[in-house]
């Protein structure tokens, strides 16, 4: 592992820089051209709109105490406007949570100088170019796994919470833990929304870390009351104190 910044100020640095690099990033030769393509075949409710259609960055407070890991950029959302969960409905049902729970500044999120601020919250995903049907493969999840193994490096000192949304994003972060020393159980535990796995951590805050599932609030989900509003603000509150315990 690299060197983790000890100070605040070197730690913010040093996420702003990874930003940098992982919008440069053209690993995935399908990734690239599909979010190229859509940036270029735009829906036509956004057709005058300059798509982003590179690699997404993450954002958020660097001194976070909740980390939040989604799937990926959305085609229409978040390849559009270069910003996590901005300009779709999943968005748009996280941000409401977030701003309920006190974690950010604002219940909407159209486009990055729309002055939204997240706080004590970081927000990434497990992929950060749009795939095709919203299915990354194996193989690019892998490739893009290393921009959140480095993430996780960063925020570990002030790190409490890590909120996934969704199995993948579940087994994703486990896998990570699990990889770079931490005593996830055995079996993985599965993924379940609402479901806690309380781990140790030497590099995290007071060495304690707590995983914490929830369901993805994609259409699929909220449209069908898979999630509803109750169980997704359940899931921050508990996220919230969690971070201030």
């Amino acid at each position: 592992m690299s060197e983790r910044p000890r100070r605040p100020r070197e730690r913010a640095a040093a996420l702003l820089a990874l930003q940098d690099d992982i919008t440069q990033c053209r690993r995935c030769p399908r990734l690239v051209e599909w979010r190229e393509a859509v940036a270029r075949d735009k829906r036509a409710a956004f057709r005058d709109e300059a798509y982003w259609g590179r690699a997404v960055p993450s954002f958020g407070d660097p001194q976070a105490r909740i980390l939040i890991v989604g799937l990926a950029p959305a085609a229409h959302g978040a390849n559009r406007t270069g910003r996590m969960f901005t300009g779709d409905r999943s968005g748009d049902w996280l941000f409401r949570a977030l701003h309920r729970a006190g974690l950010a500044s604002q219940p909407t999120a159209t486009a990055r100088d729309d002055g939204l601020e997240l706080h004590d919250t970081w927000l990434t995903a497990t992929l950060h170019c749009a795939p095709p049907a919203n299915k990354p493969t194996p193989a690019e999840r892998a490739t893009c796994r290393p921009w959140l193994e480095r993430e996780l490096e960063l925020l570990l000192p002030e790190l409490r919470c890590v909120v996934v949304l969704g199995g993948i994003a579940w087994n994703q972060v486990l896998r990570i833990l699990a990889d770079t020393g931490v005593p996830v159980p055995t079996p993985r535990p599965p993924f379940a929304h609402g479901h806690e796995v309380a781990l140790t951590h030497p590099g995290a805050a007071n060495s304690d870390l707590v995983v914490l599932g929830s369901y993805h609030p994609s259409q699929q989900n909220t449209f069908t009351g898979r999630l509803t509003e109750p169980m997704f603000d359940a899931v921050w509150s508990r996220a919230a104190a969690l971070a201030h315990s």
